[in-house]
């Protein structure tokens, strides 16, 4: 079991939260993926199938592995609420405005939108990569009532997780073969999201001229 180990830890950050699940099992799991809610470098996909190849191997249980990186996914998610509770509406919006091709409006239509969807869109947006985090930022500028943001937060970490720790659990021994599917699932992320604010920039853009 060492040597599969070793080859997961390549240094860095990706070292170092592997070396967490090694040494104290769920507890370590529960801390590295809370962590991950913090620091985007480090990757769930590779913490979340460690965890269930961990388990496989007995270290912990299958339910241990999934219920200690729920909590911890949800402890950060907790953080970066706060964070945005720190942040506040009016901050956010002074900042908003400061940025190019940004109006009010925008702010207010994406505001209205969140009120309208908000539980929806925190339950999902923890089962989307970039957004799992950034999510819960959102979530605290528009002060969404705690227990809701943790209800949504939970659900939709206990579904992820238990699809990538059950997915480490049933490789064994190649359960780093699932982060290359999960990195092109995160590739295609990025790719909509680079067509949307490419699409939005050219939109403003034309209306901008058309006005002038």
């Amino acid at each position: 079991m060492t040597s599969t180990y070793a080859s997961a830890d390549d240094g860095g950050l990706v070292g170092f939260v592997t070396g967490l699940v090694e040494r104290l099992g769920g507890p370590g799991a529960g801390l590295a993926v809370a962590l991950e809610n913090l620091f985007p470098p480090i990757p769930s996909e590779v913490i979340l199938p460690l965890a269930g190849f961990t388990a496989g191997q007995g270290r912990m249980s299958l339910v241990g592995a999934i219920a200690w990186t729920t909590l911890g996914s949800v402890v950060g998610a907790v953080a970066l609420y706060y964070a945005g509770v720190l942040l506040g509406r009016d901050r956010l919006r002074t900042i908003a405005v400061r940025l190019p091709l940004i109006k009010l409006s925008d702010i207010d239509r994406t505001e209205a939108w969140f009120v309208r969807h908000g539980p929806k869109t925190v339950l999902l947006g923890r089962m989307i990569p970039i957004f799992r985090s950034l999510i819960s930022i959102p979530a605290g500028v528009e002060r969404m009532p705690l227990p809701t943001f943790l209800l949504c937060t939970t659900i939709g970490s206990l579904i992820w997780n238990t699809v990538f720790v059950m997915a480490g659990y049933s490789l064994g021994a190649n359960w780093q073969s699932v982060e290359s599917y999960a990195s092109t699932f995160q590739k295609l992320v990025i790719v909509v999201c680079a067509v949307a604010v490419v699409a939005f920039v050219a939109v403003r853009l034309t209306r901008r001229h058309r006005v002038r």
